[in-house]
């Protein structure tokens, strides 16, 4: 499970139901329809299957990163759910990803495993 933590910036709440138990800074993807445009979330407080919780929706966080990507700051990044992690906007998205949900907020080269993103902007969903 990937977590998120807070950062800085002005943060934007929404009301998630939780499909199964969520902690605190947990990564979810929320809001998928039919493929296209969600947002990648990050779990304010924790809740099990059934109970609305707060997710967070913009705001800067220190996300986890794959190691081998290589991001500029200002770049959009992609989330990989296969990887648990921020990866460049280069990375070929597959199922569960999520193309350009955010702004790298600084470079991060190969062999570094944080990265801050801005989550302010929704990005693609691959139903594939």
């Amino acid at each position: 499970m990937a977590t998120a933590t807070y950062k800085r910036g002005e943060i934007r709440t929404v009301q998630y139901l939780a499909g199964g138990t969520i902690v605190v800074d947990q990564i979810i993807v929320g809001g998928v329809v039919d493929g296209k445009k969600c947002r990648v979330l990050v779990a304010r407080e924790a809740g099990s299957s059934g109970d609305t919780i707060i997710c967070a929706a913009s705001g800067v966080f220190e996300f986890p990163k794959v190691s081998a990507g290589v991001i500029k700051a200002g770049e959009s990044v992609n989330w990989d759910s296969s990887e648990g992690g921020v990866d460049d906007n280069a990375h070929t998205t597959g199922a569960g990803d999520v193309a350009q949900f955010g702004m790298a907020c600084e470079d991060a080269g190969n062999g570094v495993t944080t990265i801050d993103v801005d989550i302010s902007e929704p990005g693609t969903y691959d139903a594939a």
